[in-house]
């Protein structure tokens, strides 16, 4: 996926910082679709694809909250990014919550939203990377494509996120070992600050959800340590 072929929906209801951002990403090349409210937004993505969708939280109409459920119901793979203040702390675990990815906070430098919109970019390009890592896994009695960012047992799919599919692989990685904290976090979320700690805790909670149907597997948490998956003989 080149650059200048992504596209982006970007949903800020402050006008000015809207412009601004808007510009700036399509002086990078971006396709950008801005809308001022939540509504609009979810009307444009109904009617055309997005290969990355960055909201505010605040936003008129339908909140960003709303705007991300709704579009994780629609597809499971998109990268979404919140854009929070600085001082709502709880927004960026309620955005993990309804299936973000990432969140930047204002006030943020282009530099650093182009940055994080790369990252996510690069990451989706899964199917021209698969010599890079492995990219299916049995795991016990469930098959997991990551390239197809899906877990399947007994004929019953579960479609993922990029990052659950990215912690899933992780795990798969190291079974058996106890992975710390920090090591997790840095390698899928380059940091290990205290909310991407609490966002981890979140997606460590789906994955053993979405794997509780094959009583052999477990995600340990070592206190004080990190995480370990096991699967029993």
């Amino acid at each position: 996926m080149e650059t200048s072929k992504a596209k982006i929906l970007y949903v800020e209801d402050d006008v000015n910082l809207g412009f601004v951002t808007t510009d700036n990403l399509k002086l990078k090349g971006y396709q950008t679709v801005y809308c001022k409210d939540g509504k609009t937004a979810l009307d444009a993505f109904k009617k055309e694809p997005f290969d990355i969708c960055i909201l505010d939280v605040m936003l008129p109409e339908i909140d960003g909250f709303t705007v991300a459920r709704t579009i994780r119901e629609k597809n499971k793979s998109i990268p979404i990014i919140f854009i929070t203040a600085k001082t709502m702390k709880e927004d960026r675990i309620a955005g993990f919550m309804t299936g973000a990815d990432d969140y930047i906070t204002k006030p943020f430098s282009i530099e650093e939203l182009l940055l994080r919109i790369e990252v996510f970019l690069k990451r989706s390009k899964v199917t021209e990377n698969k010599n890079a890592l492995p990219v299916h896994f049995n795991i016990g009695n469930y098959y997991f494509d990551f390239e197809g960012l899906f877990l399947e047992i007994k004929k019953e799919r579960k479609q993922l996120t990029l990052k659950e599919a990215e912690l899933l692989r992780f795990f798969c990685m190291n079974l058996d070992k106890i992975s710390k904290r920090e090591e997790i976090l840095k390698t899928l979320w380059g940091n290990d600050d205290y909310f991407m700690g609490r966002s981890l805790d979140v997606f460590i909670s789906r994955l053993r959800k979405y794997l509780d149907k094959d009583k052999r597997i477990s995600i340990e948490n070592i206190h004080g340590v990190g995480f370990r998956m096991c699967i029993e003989s």
